[in-house]
């Protein structure tokens, strides 16, 4: 059988597998939710609570519609109490399960029309390509990369991550710039982000890019590989970890790994329920893969000078902190945020929104346990950001050919960013 046919035939199989697997959202829509004012925000937020919404964007008051999915369970409530407050909304996908198959099929084309090898950097990649990729990476080019299996998942995965240095990390004069992705599985465009900050800096290093090897590199491209993993063979919309604990609830499985950290745990932003999204865990840390963050910060802790806490969507660059308070250094956080924001603005495609960039409490929404604060408050990073990365109008998700983009965009903020951190470390600014 020929190359081509086998690899026809596999999608055939795939497809078989995949018929039928997103019917647990058969019913839910999607809607947009207008904002004019913080009462209207505090609404919704209500709502999210009692209804056990997924919320996927919600909103910034006058400048952007909040984003919601609704199960036919919850629709009457959700759009009476909407109405009764003369709160407007709309549809922005009326059947979730058709635009699931349909963000599969893009997938599938689009492997197709690579058949002979996508870099899986420019790919959806799985886990296991993930860990091969740096795998390679580090066999092929020892002189500066070195690979860490930093423990395992909850259900036994090893999550690993690449070190980038010219020194093996023995110059303390250079600051560390540690990035990951993918704490929340459903968001798959984050991991190719980081797949390609390898690339650029280990295979692919400009001429007038040199200088960011006087800084060292800690890349942990997928953060949840659980999560991820489900997401990709029983529930794409999966969020939290995998992790279950029967004398907590018998049913629902994991916890938001962004709420998880030990830092305001359990106060703001979060819900009481296991089953729910914001589910924050039973204790902070109680997830191997927040305890791998953790100990990767506090190992390098005096070092890392920019903490890259990658997610999406929603075009935000966002900083501490989630109660709403702000950090000592909450200008120098806004200058490098916004030189960040405006290096991927510059790249941007005119149907993306730019980026807004403040504090996460008041440009997004309130929160407790992230690992965002928690790199600031109790690591002592002095640049400690949540970067939301583009959804145009795709939500989570978003065609494959769109990967290149954002991959492109996203790096020169990065590189912006990395710059301004040597010079803040060495005392440059």
């Amino acid at each position: 059988m020929g190359v081509k046919l086998l690899f026809v035939v596999l999608i055939v199989n795939i497809n078989l597998v995949w018929s039928g697997k997103h019917d647990i959202y058969e019913g839910c829509s999607v809607h947009g939710v207008v904002l004019n004012n913080d009462e209207e925000l505090n609404i919704l937020k209500e709502l999210e609570l009692k209804l056990n919404l997924d919320v996927w964007q919600r909103g910034l008051p006058a400048v952007r519609d909040a984003v919601v999915m609704v199960t036919p369970e919850n629709k009457p409530e959700f759009f009476s109490t909407l109405e009764s407050h003369s709160i407007q909304y709309y549809v922005q996908l009326d059947d979730v399960v058709q635009a699931l198959e349909n963000h599969e099929a893009d997938v599938i084309n689009y492997k197709m029309r690579r058949s002979n090898g996508a870099m899986p950097f420019n790919d959806y990649p799985r886990y296991a390509e993930i860990n091969a990729y740096m795998e390679r990476i580090a066999r092929e080019y020892p002189d500066i990369a070195t690979i860490v299996t930093a423990g395992d998942s909850f259900e036994g995965r090893p999550i690993k991550y690449l070190k980038i240095s010219t020194t093996n990390f023995a110059d303390t004069t250079k600051p560390i710039y540690f990035m990951d992705a993918a704490l929340h599985a459903r968001e798959w465009v984050t991991t190719p982000v980081t797949l390609y900050s390898i690339h650029k800096l280990v295979e692919d290093l400009a001429s007038d890019e040199r200088d960011l090897l006087d800084v060292d590199w800690i890349i942990l491209p997928l953060a949840n590989p659980d999560g991820y993993e489900y997401s990709h063979t029983n529930e794409r919309l999966w969020r939290r970890t995998r992790s279950y604990r029967p004398e907590i609830n018998a049913t629902c499985y994991g916890v938001d790994g962004n709420r998880n950290f030990d830092v305001n745990f359990n106060t703001v932003g979060v819900s009481p329920d296991p089953c729910s999204n914001t589910y924050p865990g039973p204790y902070a840390f109680s997830e191997p893969e927040t305890r791998i963050i953790r100990d990767i910060l506090l190992e390098h802790s005096g070092r890392i000078q920019i903490y890259m806490n990658i997610h999406s969507y929603g075009n935000y660059v966002l900083y501490g902190y989630g109660n709403a308070t702000l950090p000592s250094n909450a200008m120098e956080l806004h200058y490098v945020g916004a030189a960040m924001g405006a290096a991927m603005d510059a790249l941007k495609l005119s149907k993306a929104d730019y980026y807004k960039v403040g504090n996460s409490n008041l440009v997004l929404y309130q929160s407790s346990g992230s690992a965002q604060d928690y790199g600031q408050v109790r690591i002592g990073v002095p640049f400690s950001y949540t970067l939301e990365l583009p959804g145009y109008s795709y939500l989570f998700q978003v065609p494959p050919d769109y990967i290149e983009q954002i991959n492109k965009e996203t790096w020169a903020g990065i590189v912006e960013t990395a710059r301004l951190a040597k010079l803040f470390y060495t005392g440059g600014l």
